[in-house]
């Protein structure tokens, strides 16, 4: 049974950093690629970014390219994001996801396993 599991969010001003981690178990890491994605209150859930299997190459949302980075080690069985930058808008729930295929990393559809999810907050 897969498990992924958020930590590391919270309440930051504006101009701050966070990095938010996921430890995944029930899983081989290394055959999935990797996802976080964040829903703000009565909006759709929105891709921020995406990395391959080995963690060469990863994808962005526009909205948050430059300012976040997202790493993986399957070492350990963890994925995080880092996030510079803050801004008020930024403010949502960040969710972890896995994907075992070969669809786009960026829908959420392509998605077999997601975190319960972490509370991100910006003030301004």
């Amino acid at each position: 049974q897969a498990r992924l599991v958020e930590s590391g969010g919270g309440l930051v001003q504006a101009g701050d950093s966070l990095r938010l981690s996921c430890a995944v178990s029930g899983i081989t890491m290394k055959n999935y690629r990797m996802g976080w994605f964040r829903q703000a209150p009565g909006k759709e859930r929105k891709f921020v970014a995406g990395v391959e299997w080995s963690g060469t190459y990863s994808y962005y949302g526009d909205s948050v390219k430059g300012r976040f980075t997202v790493s993986r080690d399957n070492a350990k069985n963890s994925v995080a994001l880092q996030m510079t930058s803050l801004k008020p808008e930024d403010t949502a729930t960040y969710y972890c996801a896995a994907t075992s295929g070969w669809g786009n990393i960026k829908s959420l559809s392509s998605y077999n396993y997601w975190g319960q999810g972490i509370q991100v907050t910006v003030s301004s």
